[in-house]
């Protein structure tokens, strides 16, 4: 059992077919791999039992979630050497596990795999963590189900996200700036996030706002003080609604502002002026995403404005076998798919809206996530205790792969301005939008 370390890189660098960039440490205290690189711990033998018996980024992630699987330096460098070996990339449709199989099937590295497995000890695969969605009901996208993924994304409690995501308490790409611009902090550049969006829309004292998965309330109590509108936030999440309702009886916006547990296709109480969606069409899968465009363009009035603001992923030569990323479905937002950008404006062109305006954003949501992950690591006990260590570990996994992602230019995230354009033709948009005036 000696130099575990050294046995498992020689097998990691026959299966990958390259030189395996990281270090690694194993449960015995053995060491291999270049000096000076990021180190991959190996704290228990669980974990190559994980890894073997489910090949590929979902044994992998079982690992880490479990803790028996660390990385010891740069988190950021270690994910980003082995993003092309082992990670699959969003979009992708999964060459790095197919290359895994197509190795395995070489008799040399069959006989190298039984000598892991050796290793691993026990011949029977550990269970799953605690925190991975395992048995899901019924057909993808119904009402049921779709509160039932939101539920394990969302109601893991107030508290822990208020660690993570700070005062501003928003869920998605902040916008940032410099200091001279008053955009310095996260919570500025949240701010500024809201503000974006509410001057894209138009928005002006006296009309109604639809925010669909309004989160914890910061986007409709922004708009009802800076905009004085009304307006309904609508998400599926139990506890964001009563943290929401909680922050609007505290603001005294009560008469002004309804928070409601409700799907975007039980909304009936039609016409409203402007429609907010930010960071919530992710949930919405393919299959759905034309009834969501019908559904939203048929709730505003006529020369109402959509701002769809959601993250992207490239587009791939065969579109037909793009699958979800196995770790975000399995621990983070289960059921969440991504469309790329042109599929997105199509079908909201199909629904009848008049695409006006596309901003990508992504390098300003790698900033965001790298907050997210300092906030979280500052806090990590804290947060360990009102979650689990496991969950703990899933959000800071997720928030810096996905920060890699952006900056790589492997997903992107993109605010789409589409209006309900009236028959005669007349926007009511200015002729140079980007100044964003009412």
């Amino acid at each position: 059992m000696a130099d575990a370390a050294g046995r498992l890189t020689k097998l990691a660098e026959e299966v990958l077919g390259a030189p395996l960039p990281v270090r690694i440490r194993a449960w015995d205290r053995s060491e291999s791999g270049p000096p000076g690189a990021p180190t991959l711990v190996i704290r228990h033998r669980r974990a190559l039992r994980r890894m073997l018996f489910r090949p590929g980024e979902l044994g992998l992630a079982r690992a880490w979630v479990a803790g028996d699987l660390d990385i010891e330096g740069d988190l950021y460098a270690a994910l980003d050497l082995l993003a092309g070996l082992i990670w699959e990339r969003p979009g992708s449709p999964g060459p790095q596990r197919a290359a895994v199989l197509r190795a395995l099937a070489r008799p040399e590295i069959r006989a190298a795999v039984r000598q892991a497995l050796a290793l691993a000890g026990a011949p029977v695969p550990p269970a799953p963590p605690a925190e991975e969605v395992r048995r899901r009901r019924g057909p993808l996208h119904t009402l049921r189900r779709d509160k039932e993924a939101i539920s394990h994304h969302y109601d893991v409690g107030n508290d822990f996200y208020a660690l993570v995501l700070g005062p501003s308490m928003v869920y998605s790409c902040a916008y940032w700036g410099t200091a001279d611009q008053g955009v310095a902090t996260l919570e500025d550049a949240q701010r500024a996030k809201l503000d974006l969006i509410c001057r894209k829309l138009g928005l002006q004292e006296g009309m109604r706002l639809l925010d669909v998965g309004c989160g914890w309330g910061s986007m409709v109590l922004h708009a009802v003080r800076e905009y004085g509108v009304r307006a309904v936030g609508i998400t599926l999440s139990e506890e964001q609604a009563t943290f929401a309702r909680k922050r609007v009886a505290e603001a005294g916006l009560a008469d002004r502002i309804e928070i409601r547990v409700q799907d975007y296709r039980e909304v009936h109480d039609e016409p409203f002026d402007a429609i907010s969606s930010v960071g919530m069409a992710e949930h919405v899968g393919r299959t759905q995403y034309a009834e969501y465009a019908g559904a939203l363009y048929s709730l505003l009035k006529p020369g109402g404005r959509l701002l769809n603001h959601q993250i992207a992923r490239r587009p791939v030569a065969d579109e037909e076998a793009y699958h979800v990323d196995e770790f975000i479905d399995r621990y983070v937002f289960p059921d969440g798919e991504l469309a790329p950008l042109g599929r997105t404006v199509g079908q909201l062109e199909e629904a009848g809206f008049e695409v006006r305006d596309v901003e990508a954003i992504r390098e300003h949501y790698a900033r965001t996530l790298r907050q997210w992950v300092v906030n979280l690591e500052q806090h990590w006990e804290q947060a360990a205790r009102l979650t689990s260590p496991g969950r703990a570990r899933v959000w800071r996994l997720y928030m810096a792969a996905s920060a890699l992602s952006f900056e790589r230019n492997r997903i992107g995230v993109n605010q789409v301005l589409a209006v309900k354009t009236p028959e005669g033709g007349d926007s009511a948009l200015p002729l140079r939008t980007r100044t964003w005036s009412a």
